[in-house]
């Protein structure tokens, strides 16, 4: 790190304004950020479920969503979550989108996944909400992408972190969100034939 630099300022940062301080940093404005973890690489999820182990480390109040796996997959971090108390853990999908049998039950559940993550959001009673694998929702065309967006623009709590996740997240969306990551893939495992393995894909 250069001295008077964070690793969170531009690299030219400090020839062009004053650098902010710690102390202004500590005592600066804070907000509920809109984060978005999108692209084809691997660690999306990942990235949602090691920020939700930090705030609940806080003792912030959090919820995840699920809007593709189903409540009876052998997800590591399910088990995982069901063992840190205080954190309440929704999945409404039916498995993946792409081997669905029946896409209009998948439909339903992610409609059914956008109203539990309204009532969720509108409440007040979370300090973190994640909705997991909801841009499918909007890439499928399942939900109205400019509806969603007017929806938190209307109703998220100020105080409120809400993370998205999952690929191809629209430029609304991108737009919209305080922080966005895009997961390039750059070499995968899976090219090699070598399949999900427990701990390290679920």
């Amino acid at each position: 790190m250069f001295p008077g630099k964070s690793d969170g300022d531009p690299p030219e940062a400090g020839k062009e304004r004053r650098t902010v301080t710690r102390e202004e940093r500590r005592n600066g404005r804070r907000k509920g950020l809109v984060i978005v973890y999108t692209g084809h690489g691997k660690g999306k999820t990942t990235a949602a479920l090691g920020t939700m182990i930090r705030a609940w480390g806080h003792g912030m109040r959090v919820c995840m969503i699920q809007f593709l796996k189903s409540e009876t997959g052998k997800w590591g971090e399910v088990r995982a979550a069901r063992k840190m108390e205080g954190i309440e853990w929704i999945s409404t999908g039916d498995g993946w989108t792409w081997r669905s049998k029946d896409m209009d039950e998948t439909t339903a559940r992610a409609l059914r996944g956008w109203e539990i993550a309204r009532e969720k959001i509108a409440s007040g009673d979370y300090d973190l909400i994640i909705l997991d694998e909801f841009t499918y929702a909007l890439a499928y065309g399942w939900l109205d992408l400019q509806e969603v967006i007017n929806w938190l623009k209307a109703n998220k709590p100020d105080d409120l972190h809400l993370i998205i996740t999952g690929r191809d997240a629209p430029t609304e969306l991108t737009t919209y969100a305080d922080l966005v990551t895009n997961m390039s893939k750059i070499k995968h495992p899976f090219d090699e034939g070598i399949m999900g393995q427990p701990g390290i894909e679920f």
